[in-house]
């Protein structure tokens, strides 16, 4: 056995060894319906507070619950379509969907997520709106960069994007919807069709 069966011995330890301490059954297909479920819900959030706010982003009463429940309705979508479709990968791929590395996934991309939630909601009931599409943004971002540790680590390369947008738009709050749709609907699009022809279609 010469160097090179060394060094292609050494390649596949290392590719498993990889493959066991991350969880890579990911779909790219749901990033990109995350996206246009991202924009259809901005559409109607729009049409909204245009129609019945005067075109202000201040909202009150039953404007205010139903763009809430609107934010929830797409993360409520967005969530199932990733579960059913990252399911779907898994059993394709004969990969585990629920082991102590999806565990550690979860809980990671959780974390920075549900307090970013609280805190949002928590300056919401204070009636500032201004900053909540940068503060959606950050969060998001510090999520996906934790959670990159324990996935495809491509994903914190849409992290440092959506933090970036919600620093820019924690400057220029009046930009904050448009860099929200950018933010979560076209780059979902576009980073969701480039993971799905990189591992997707193999």
């Amino acid at each position: 056995m010469d160097s090179k069966d060394y060094l292609k011995d050494i390649s596949e330890i290392k590719d498993l060894m990889n493959k066991s301490s991350r969880f890579i059954s990911l779909s790219g297909l749901s990033g990109i319906l995350a996206g246009i479920y991202a924009l259809i819900g901005a559409a109607i959030a729009y049409w909204l507070v245009s129609e019945y706010s005067s075109g202000t982003l201040i909202l009150d009463g039953k404007i205010y619950r139903l763009v809430l429940l609107d934010l929830c309705l797409i993360a409520f979508f967005s969530i199932i379509t990733g579960i059913v479709l990252t399911t779907r990968k898994a059993k394709k791929n004969n990969a585990k969907m629920w082991d102590a590395t999806s565990k550690r996934l979860v809980i990671n991309f959780l974390i920075p997520l549900l307090a970013g939630g609280l805190y949002i909601l928590i300056i919401l009931s204070n009636g500032k709106y201004g900053q909540t599409g940068g503060l959606m943004l950050i969060f998001y971002g510090l999520a996906l960069i934790n959670a990159s540790k324990y996935s495809i680590g491509d994903i914190r390369y849409l992290g440092y994007i959506e933090i970036i947008l919600g620093l820019i738009a924690a400057l220029f709050p009046g930009y904050g919807f448009w860099l929200w749709v950018l933010g979560f609907g076209v780059m979902h699009i576009i980073y969701g069709t480039w993971m799905h022809f990189k591992y997707d279609t193999k």
